[in-house]
């Protein structure tokens, strides 16, 4: 055990009880909640460096908070694999934070809710136990919210509520999965689940069940197809910034939970045992993937396009989850972290679009774009290729890599599948692209103030990061190559 175990607890606390400061300072101070996040976050993001070197250095960490030893304490567990989506989270995190400060929404309120939301997803990415992860996905939820309705347009009451309730649902999937775990294990622990599943037999029934309420709680919080339909509703009314948070993290935080579910708590052998479930989960994961293409093609409206955009990434992430080999995991792994950026990025300049052009949003409104933002057009344009999946960029290598690992199962239908999917991600992304490059202008350039050079430093940094992760994907490949070993052993 390394000294600077305790970091894991400090990265999930920081946040979690800060949250409120921000609200009581209200009582005194009106307009302090946007600084006090940031300092927060930017030291979570150190801390999170920290941890990160330390499992580098020294391998995977399992903390007991507080030092009570399980069952009765909470056990925090880190590697290669969370960390990497910790450190996803932060940096998004802090990205959407530029963006609110001149953005919005503004408010202690807000940025305390913004805590909130930050500490739960940290804690879902960071436990080690399956009923404190669905604590942290219900104070996920909550704050999510919560956040959704506080926009400024009337239906997000409406859509913050119709998220509500499918929440729920998912969530109440998830929570009689894990009550049928304990009845069968005695245990919560994911550290000591999957000896206590194998003696009770993975073809068991209530084992069996257990699985599939779990997952399908946990497609739900993904945005799965056919399960995904609150997604485009919280998307079209919430903040430009929440948005961001809703389309690259929550999924991602949900699937990356759905794969500990899978590798780490019930094991491939559970899948093995099971081929009909595993074969499911592929069915699913491309009947997601395409399902949301189609529906992205018929949108015009950007915030609706990036919606359902992210419930088709994300069915091809779980392709490689459900692949189940080292080379596809990995895939999954980078198309996490590279889709996140790439997505919130897409996000926050969609928003920064609309405050410079007057609200524009549709195609037909980024017309000429290129000639008054050429920046701004240009980092859409370099984006828009890495959403797309074309080479060099690290949405193209995280795809060919889940492809890769379906060929060395013999899948090879699949393979094509999944290139060819390509093709359905152009159709939606390069009109926006051909509207901004080789239309003239024919909108209102009303408040160029409004972008601060922060925002566009975040946006071309997210775009850099899209662009030339592609290149160092062996090197990732290099730090994650534990954490996927350990998975699928």
């Amino acid at each position: 055990m390394s000294e600077l175990d305790w970091l894991v607890g400090a990265i999930v606390l920081l946040p979690l009880l800060t949250a409120t400061i921000p609200i009581a300072a209200s009582l005194r101070w009106k307009n302090v909640g946007w600084s006090f996040a940031a300092v927060i976050l930017s030291t979570t993001f150190a801390l999170a460096v920290t941890v990160a070197w330390n499992i580098y250095q020294n391998g995977s960490i399992r903390y007991e908070v507080a030092g009570i030893e399980v069952p009765f304490g909470i056990e925090l567990f880190a590697d290669e694999f969370s960390m990497l989506v910790v450190v996803l989270v932060l940096l998004i995190c802090l990205g959407v934070l530029v963006y609110t400060r001149i953005g919005g929404p503004r408010g202690n309120a807000f940025y305390g809710g913004f805590l909130l939301l930050t500490g739960g997803m940290l804690g879902v990415v960071l436990t080690g136990d399956i009923f404190n992860l669905y604590v942290f996905l219900e104070i996920m939820a909550i704050s999510s919210y919560a956040l959704v309705s506080s926009s400024k347009y009337r239906w997000s009451t409406y859509a913050a509520f119709k998220y509500l309730l499918v929440g729920t649902v998912g969530a109440s999937f998830y929570l009689l999965g894990v009550a049928l775990v304990l009845a069968a294990t005695g245990t919560l622990t994911m550290n000591e689940l999957p000896e206590q599943l194998a003696a009770a037999g993975y073809t068991e029934p209530v084992v069996v069940t257990a699985f599939v309420l779990m997952g399908v709680g946990l497609a739900i919080k993904i945005a799965l197809f056919p399960v995904h339909t609150w997604l485009a509703d919280a998307h079209a009314s919430a903040p430009d910034g929440i948005s961001a948070v809703i389309s690259a993290l929550m999924p991602a935080v949900a699937v990356y939970a759905f794969a500990r579910i899978i590798f780490t708590v019930f094991t491939p052998a559970f899948l093995e045992a099971n081929p009909m479930i595993s074969q499911l989960l592929l069915v699913g994961a491309l009947l997601s993937l395409f399902a949301g293409s189609l529906f992205a093609l018929l949108q015009d409206h950007i915030k609706l396009v990036l919606a359902y955009s992210t419930v088709s990434q994300f069915g091809l992430i779980l392709i490689g989850i459900a692949v189940a080999n080292e080379t596809a995991l990995f895939g999954s792994m980078l198309h996490i972290f590279g889709h996140g950026i790439v997505k919130a990025s897409l996000f926050i300049l969609a928003g920064m679009f609309a405050l410079r052009f007057g609200g524009i949003r549709t195609v037909d409104e980024y017309a000429g774009l290129a000639k008054r933002a050429p920046v701004m057009a240009g980092a859409f344009a370099v984006l828009g290729i890495a959403m797309i999946g074309l080479p060099p960029t690290v949405g193209f290598v995280g795809k060919w890599y889940i492809a890769l690992g379906a060929f060395e199962e013999g899948m090879w239908l699949v393979t094509l599948l999944v290139l060819g999917s390509t093709l359905l991600s152009a159709g939606y992304i390069l009109p926006f692209i051909n509207r901004i490059y080789f239309h003239p202008f024919d909108g209102e350039d009303v408040d160029r103030a409004s972008i601060t050079y922060g925002m566009v430093i975040a946006i071309v940094l997210g775009a850099g990061l899209g662009l030339i992760l592609g290149f160092f994907s062996a090197e990732i490949q290099l730090l994650l190559e534990s954490a996927v070993e350990d998975m699928v052993a």
